[in-house]
């Protein structure tokens, strides 16, 4: 069993908050209602925040205008921490040149182009151009034919001897209005890596790799410890673990993929244990 606390007596014990997006600050229906008001709290109080978060599917800077577009402006690209600006940090390392082919959006591709590397769609890599192939990166779960690209994303991995970069780890996403969910690129990515037999290269929440992102990010202007970090997710495999792994502390909602009728049977049955647990992220 857990005890239910009050989100505005948690925070306010802490400078720093990381917030998950979706089903934190907002639902497939809009803004969790009253995460205005959370904000303008935390700007009112000289609380930094940050959005971490395994959607790879835009730039921060479009992340950043789907929030205004809500009603939130309290959020802009520099409180972004995405898992695609952890990927592009990876090929900026260990890819040189050649193609970048990609699972996604055509939007999500801002990544891989912003490393300088030329990104193509799976669906338009083929006989001609597959040699220059030179990594695969998986981003998002929209944007490409499923049965096709799949498929050609299993052959080109299995001709090429190249990295397979997973931007997103997250393997499901709950379905606007009902009970029901749907499979994440995370999910795409353990099917094809049990079918190619390559080991993938992961980013994203519980990575520790995006804490230490954001981490950094404030240490460069500041001193903070982790004891002054608070960590607010929906999901105890991503956003919980990843916190509790990185050493700060950590709050589940119930507003997104953990609900209140079974947030008591996960949390006894994965063993994984967030600091507090509280309806929402509302003041």
């Amino acid at each position: 069993m857990y005890t239910l606390d009050k989100f505005s007596t948690v925070v306010e014990q802490y400078k720093v908050v990381f917030f998950d997006a979706f089903g934190v600050l907002k639902s497939y229906n809009g803004l969790i209602p009253g995460i205005i008001e959370t904000f303008e709290y935390l700007k009112a109080t000289d609380r930094e925040y940050y959005i971490v978060t395994n959607d790879a599917s835009r730039s921060p800077m479009q992340l950043a205008e789907a929030y205004h577009r809500l009603g939130l402006h309290a959020v802009d690209q520099e409180r972004i921490i995405s898992s695609g600006m952890i990927a592009k940090e990876y090929l900026d390392l260990k890819v040189n040149d050649g193609i970048v082919a990609y699972l996604g959006t055509e939007d999500s591709a801002h990544y891989i182009e912003r490393s300088g590397l030329q990104a193509l769609p799976v669906g338009a890599i083929n006989d001609n151009n597959i040699d220059q192939v030179n990594a695969v990166v998986l981003l998002d779960d929209e944007g490409f034919d499923w049965f096709n690209d799949i498929n050609r994303t299993v052959n080109i991995l299995r001709q090429r001897t190249i990295p397979a970069i997973v931007a997103n780890t997250d393997n499901i996403y709950p379905v606007s209005g009902s009970n029901n969910v749907s499979i994440a690129i995370g999910g795409i990515a353990k099917m094809i890596e049990s079918i190619v037999g390559k080991k993938f290269i992961r980013f994203g929440k519980p990575d520790s790799q995006m804490f230490m992102f954001a981490y950094d990010q404030i240490r460069a202007r500041r001193s903070i410890s982790k004891k002054e970090i608070l960590m607010v997710g929906d999901t105890l495999h991503t956003d919980i673990i990843g916190g509790n792994k990185f050493g700060i502390d950590t709050v589940l909602v119930l507003s997104g993929n953990t609900r209140p009728g079974d947030a008591a049977t996960r949390i006894s049955s994965t063993g994984i244990v967030p600091t507090y647990v509280c309806q929402e992220a509302v003041i």
